[in-house]
């Protein structure tokens, strides 16, 4: 069953004609990750058009401050719209690398945007134990990659890639205690 705030965030896709949201697959997976016993703040590297949001939100527990950053203003504006009715959600606008260290440290952070997969800085966005989740990622995929080359192979992440479908796999990554 797909959550009515993510139905509302394919209605806001569509209507703002944007077609690379986080697949449903992703989606249950970010859900499982967000409802999670034990999380206490939580964030997303590209909002889109707030999807990948509207999965982690339908599981987070309400008091659970989320945070999202998306480099357009328009679609951020359209997803500070769409979750307005949540308190404990918040929609930034502007670069990432900019916004996102003031909010961390984060138990649970997607990288859905730009090039954010491929920045090993992102561990330092993350609680001792937090999560890491990439997706997008082509299954089977020949040659070097530098995404799964730095998550897959990095001594502080507990890391393993899972195929979602036959057109995507993820990385879930666990920052290991120093």
């Amino acid at each position: 069953m797909v959550p009515p705030l993510v139905d509302r965030a394919l209605a806001l896709s569509a209507r703002l004609g944007f077609d690379r949201s986080c697949s449903a697959e992703a989606g249950l997976l970010l859900r499982v990750l967000a409802g999670q016993r034990g999380r206490t703040r939580v964030g997303e590297i590209g909002t889109g058009c707030g999807v990948g949001s509207a999965w982690i939100l339908s599981a987070l527990l309400p008091e659970v401050p989320f945070v999202t950053v998306e480099l357009d203003e328009a679609r951020a504006a359209a997803v500070a719209e769409l979750l307005a009715e949540d308190e404990h959600a918040r929609v930034l606008c502007g670069d990432w690398a900019e916004l996102l260290p003031e909010e961390a440290p984060f138990d649970l952070l997607f990288a859905d945007g730009g090039r954010s997969k491929e920045y090993g800085g992102l561990i330092s966005l993350l609680a001792p134990g937090g999560t890491l989740v990439l997706d997008d990622l082509t299954p089977g995929r020949d040659g070097p990659d530098p995404v799964r080359a730095l998550w897959l192979g990095n001594p502080r992440m507990a890391a393993i890639e899972l195929q979602l479908s036959t057109r995507e796999a993820a990385i879930v990554a666990v920052l290991q205690a120093s």
